[in-house]
């Protein structure tokens, strides 16, 4: 027997192919293509009091992402945000998380994408929670794990594509070696990201991260960060990161749309810096918090 929905979702209104429906009418056609091969794009959004925080940008990465795949979206850019905020008002959501999908569609069970005729796109505004409070207190200890982060010749890391089965993997090796979050290294060794967030070293004075080159995501609240830094006078580039910059550095951080910024303190075992959230870190956050009440697209 298949799960129902999860509690909070039971009185959820969702956005679906133009529609607004119960969560329990918002139903995907097993013949899907993103169901059947994890063929399509989505984007996580949050809305801070109100505020879908920088919605444009993450629109945008959405179209590049669909043109990428070459994948029509059926929706225009301001369709989308409009149902976006609609979606949630209707949840009466000022403060959460949404997830906005589009797939192949319908099709046959092969793998050619033209059988799909309409694509399917879907908006779901709920609640997240990533990590106990508790570690954005007192940091993270995250683990590396032996799974690699796909090349970007393979399946580039600038898609933000339904195919997270290499993240997943990483994320089930993170569990069994008892961490929350582990980073993925690329084949040449390099650190890429985490299986769900981007990764930030400071060192001496200055923040650095992997590229996307890397196997980075362009995350958004990544990018939110090199907006923060220049706001507090903080040095702030890309580089190649190894293991061994990290267990080195002074702070270490991660970001992302459902973790926002999340210290780290110990990595593989070794303490980073003093143990605890270092101060530029915290200044880092205090600068984010500032700009997702004000950045964005009131609903």
């Amino acid at each position: 027997m298949g799960g129902g929905l999860p509690s909070d979702a039971r009185t959820m209104v969702v956005y679906f192919d133009g529609n607004y429906v119960d969560a329990n009418d918002a139903k995907v056609s097993v013949f899907d293509h993103g169901l059947l091969y994890g063929d399509g794009i989505f984007e996580g959004i949050r809305i801070y009091g109100g505020n879908v925080f920088r919605l444009d940008e993450h629109l945008a990465r959405l179209e590049l992402s669909a043109r990428a795949l070459m994948l029509a979206i059926p929706q225009s850019r301001a369709e989308l945000a409009a149902a976006v905020c609609e979606t949630c008002r209707r949840n009466n959501l000022q403060d959460g998380y949404i997830r906005l999908v589009v797939t192949r569609g319908v099709g046959d069970l092969g793998l050619a994408p033209w059988s799909c005729a309409n694509p399917t796109t879907f908006i779901i505004a709920s609640k997240i929670s990533l990590y106990p409070q508790e570690f954005y207190d007192n940091g993270l200890s995250i683990v590396t794990v032996p799974t690699r982060r796909i090349a970007p010749d393979a399946l580039p890391p600038t898609i933000k594509s339904l195919n997270y089965l290499n993240n997943i993997l990483a994320k089930i090796e993170a569990k069994q070696a008892g961490a929350l979050e582990a980073i993925m290294l690329n084949a040449q060794g390099h650190i890429a990201e985490c299986t769900a967030d981007n990764v930030f070293i400071v060192h001496q004075g200055e923040i650095i991260t992997p590229a996307s080159s890397s196997g980075a995501l362009k995350g958004i609240t990544r990018g939110t960060i090199f907006d923060v830094a220049r706001d507090i006078g903080v040095p702030i580039r890309e580089a190649d990161l190894t293991r061994y910059d990290v267990w080195c550095s002074d702070e270490c951080f991660l970001t992302g749309t459902g973790a926002e910024v999340i210290p780290v303190v110990k990595l593989d075992g070794r303490v980073i810096g003093s143990g605890k959230p270092g101060p530029i870190t915290a200044r880092v956050l205090a600068g984010f918090r500032q700009r997702v009440l004000v950045e964005g697209t009131r609903i």
